[in-house]
């Protein structure tokens, strides 16, 4: 991978909306409290939200523009809308939240086993496995990048990566809905369980002689499986040994950098363009 070149971005307590120390501390060892809530913001998240019926919806907060634009996902959703003021917006959120006026109570999404999303027929698989990828920004644009380059899951740690937070949500603009994002205990046993299941794991790495297109010469119509690291760091060490390849997006001159949404952008586009 061209390695993003950027310093971490904000924390998902300080940009997601409300999370407790306990929750903090059951997501950091892979918990997910079963009443753990989630505020999510914006019309765009707040809408598909609200049109997911895997999502347990248990507040929403509008304000009366709101609540006329979003009145039809309100009436499907069921959901009785409590009508705030803007200028005393009640909802737990982080006073810089961009919250067009809505939010969005619920509980975290469950999309099942690593085994069942990413299982292979029914067309070439592609997977993203993210390895300490933290800003919930850039998780929330490869969610969107996912979905459109029609990945099976995104997977990333439980720990050291950013959780499905209301800032997530919000970046990702609806994807976070439609795009399975799977959070597991260890990356490793992930990327073996990929293996056994016929996925070609490539990494993207900077320094890696080969690009995309050469790395997967041959193996255009099976299971692919793209890793892409940290902001900053890229790869793990045993991230990268376990890899079955590594491959570098090219620069057209001399030097040039990506941060890791776009990297994973410019990689699936070319991993999805021969197929």
């Amino acid at each position: 991978m061209i390695r993003p070149a950027f310093t971490q971005g904000p924390t998902a307590v300080q940009k997601s909306g409300r999370l407790t120390a306990n929750d903090t501390a059951n997501d950091r060892a892979g918990r997910a409290p079963a009443r753990r809530s989630v505020w999510l913001f914006g019309l765009h998240a707040v809408r598909d939200a609200l049109s997911n019926p895997a999502r347990d919806k248990r507040r929403l907060i509008v304000t009366r523009n709101a609540a006329d634009k979003l009145a039809e996902a309100i009436a499907a959703a069921g959901i009785a809308p409590e009508i705030a003021d803007p200028r005393r917006f009640p909802a737990p959120l982080d006073p810089a939240s961009v919250h067009q006026g809505a939010a969005l109570e619920a509980g975290p999404l469950d999309w099942g086993r690593p085994e069942e999303r990413c299982a292979t027929g029914g067309g070439p698989a592609c997977v993203v496995l993210l390895d300490r990828v933290t800003d919930p920004h850039n998780v929330g644009a490869i969610l969107r990048s996912a979905e459109v380059f029609g990945a099976r899951a995104v997977i990333a740690p439980a720990r050291h990566s950013a959780p499905e937070t209301g800032a997530l949500a919000k970046a990702a603009s609806g994807a976070l809905e439609r795009q399975p994002y799977l959070r597991v205990r260890n990356l490793a046993e992930a990327i073996r369980s990929l293996q056994a299941m016929g996925y070609f794991v490539l990494g993207l790495e900077g320094e890696a002689e080969r690009t995309i297109a050469q790395a997967l010469q041959g193996r255009a119509d099976g299971p692919v499986a793209l890793a892409l690291g940290a902001e900053g760091a890229g790869l793990r060490a045993l991230t990268r040994e376990l890899c079955d390849g590594l491959a570098r997006i090219a620069p057209a001159g001399g030097f040039g950098s990506l941060n890791v949404s776009n990297a994973a952008a410019v990689a699936l586009y070319s991993l999805t363009a021969g197929r």
